[in-house]
C-alpha cells in the first residue's frame, strides 16, 4: 500500500497542445506517475484536429481541468491555464516533453516548502531525438544578477514559481512571440529580482524542434524578439547579450 505525506503546497501543472497525438499519452503518464498528490492537473487544448482529444479523455479521471477551444497560440494557452490554476505554485509541462522521473513534483514542492523565501524553483533538462535519444544535455546553475546579462537563461520546461508572482508582475505577454518564456523568466528574475533556487537534477525530457527553430527565418524572428525582450527588461548590453545566449548551448550538445 502506498502512503503518502500530505503537503502544504498544492501545485498547478499547466499542459498546452495542439494536435499532439503521438507525445500526449506519454507526457500524461509522466504526470499521473508523480509521486505528490496536492496536484491540480490542467490541460488547455486549442481545438485539436487529431485524436488528441480522445486520447486525452483515456485519462480524463486524472485531469481537473480540461478545455478546448482555440487560442492566439501557444503563450495565450499557458495564460488561460494560469488563470484557472488555484495552487499556490504554478508550473508548465508541454504536450511533447514528459517528467524525466516520479519525483519531480515532489521535489519541486520540498524546495518551496523547505525554503519559505525563494519565488521560484527550476532545474535541468535533456533534449531527446524522436528515437527518445539524448542529443543535447541543457544543464542550468544558481542564477546570480550577472547571470541574465552573459545570456542565462533557465530551461523553461523546469521553471515552477509562485502564483502571486503573476498577479503582481503580469502573464506571459504575447507581444515577445516565441520568446514570451524568456520575456517571462527576464522580467521575473532579472528585472524584478525574485528569489529562485536552483535544483540540480533532470527534470523533463524535451524532445527536439520548436517553433523558434524551425528553419533560419524563425530563427531570426526569435533573435528580433529575444533582443526585445531584452532591451524591455533593462539587459545591460542586449547586442552582446543576443550573442552570448546561444553561444552557451554549444557546449549542452553531445
Amino acid at each position: 500500500m502506498r502512503v503518502y505525506i500530505l503537503y502544504g503546497l498544492k501545485l498547478s501543472l499547466v499542459t498546452v497542445i495542439y494536435n499532439a497525438q503521438d507525445t500526449i499519452g506519454q507526457c500524461i503518464e509522466s504526470v499521473i506517475n508523480q509521486n505528490y498528490p496536492d496536484l491540480e492537473y490542467i490541460i488547455v487544448d486549442g481545438g485539436s484536429t487529431d485524436n488528441t482529444l480522445q486520447i486525452i479523455d483515456k485519462y480524463r479521471q486524472h485531469i481537473n481541468i480540461l478545455i478546448s477551444e482555440p487560442d492566439k497560440g501557444i503563450y495565450d494557452a499557458m495564460n488561460k491555464g494560469i488563470m484557472l490554476a488555484t495552487g499556490q505554485i504554478i508550473g508548465m509541462l508541454n504536450a511533447d516533453d514528459h517528467f524525466a522521473g516520479n519525483d519531480i513534483l515532489r521535489s519541486v514542492a520540498n524546495a518551496f516548502e523547505q525554503q519559505s523565501h525563494i519565488d521560484a524553483v527550476y532545474g535541468d533538462l535533456d533534449i531527446i531525438n524522436q528515437n527518445h535519444k539524448i542529443i543535447r544535455k541543457w544543464r542550468s546553475r544558481p542564477c546570480t544578477s550577472a547571470s541574465f546579462n552573459l545570456g542565462f537563461m533557465p530551461p523553461h520546461p523546469t521553471f515552477y514559481c509562485r502564483r502571486s508572482l503573476f498577479d503582481k508582475i503580469g502573464l506571459y505577454s504575447l507581444e515577445y512571440g516565441s520568446a514570451a518564456d524568456y520575456e517571462l523568466m527576464v522580467r521575473l528574475m532579472y528585472l524584478h529580482k525574485i528569489k529562485s533556487l536552483y535544483l540540480n537534477k533532470v527534470m523533463v525530457n524535451m524532445r527536439a524542434g520548436g517553433v523558434s527553430s524551425k528553419n533560419l527565418k524563425s530563427r531570426i524572428k526569435a533573435w528580433r524578439f529575444d533582443l526585445k525582450a531584452m532591451q524591455q527588461n533593462k539587459i545591460t548590453f542586449p547586442i552582446l547579450t543576443l550573442i552570448l545566449k546561444p553561444l552557451r548551448k554549444i557546449v549542452q550538445f553531445i
